[in-house]
């Protein structure tokens, strides 16, 4: 229970969904991460609650730093980036596949051009209260 051990598992655990996540964003359904039998109802419905259980665990993070948003920069922009990077897949997707339906569309406005104004604006706010604790 060593905080080394810790941190080894944690860093390889963390490379491998880099290297599985980047092959998924780079070759989406023709990625090795879903063979054949993946693109099967039963899989893509539990791949899409896993990433649904995601979704609902960094909302209710950003739920709860909201109250002192000031302070969690890091957190924030942590989240919202990650978000980006998702609406970035998702311009790639309609790039080379074609466009989705229209709720992932609306999703793909608030992801690409909305977080970094979400950025800027935490990083405004967070600004003036620093300067007013100074």
């Amino acid at each position: 229970m060593s905080r080394l051990g810790l941190q080894i598992v944690n860093a390889c655990l963390g490379l491998i969904t880099v290297i599985l996540g980047g092959a998924s964003f780079i070759l989406g359904a023709d990625s090795p991460v879903y063979p054949d039998d993946m693109l099967s109802v039963p899989s893509l419905d539990s791949n899409l609650r896993f990433f649904g259980g995601l979704s609902a665990g960094l909302g209710l993070t950003l739920i709860w730093l909201t109250p002192s948003i000031e302070k969690h920069t890091v957190l924030f922009r942590a989240i919202w980036l990650c978000a980006l990077a998702g609406g970035i897949g998702r311009l790639l997707s309609a790039a080379l596949v074609g466009l989705p339906a229209t709720p992932l569309l609306v999703f793909t406005i608030i992801e690409v051009p909305g977080v970094p104004l979400l950025i800027y604006w935490q990083y405004r706010v967070a600004a003036v209260a620093t300067h007013q604790q100074a």
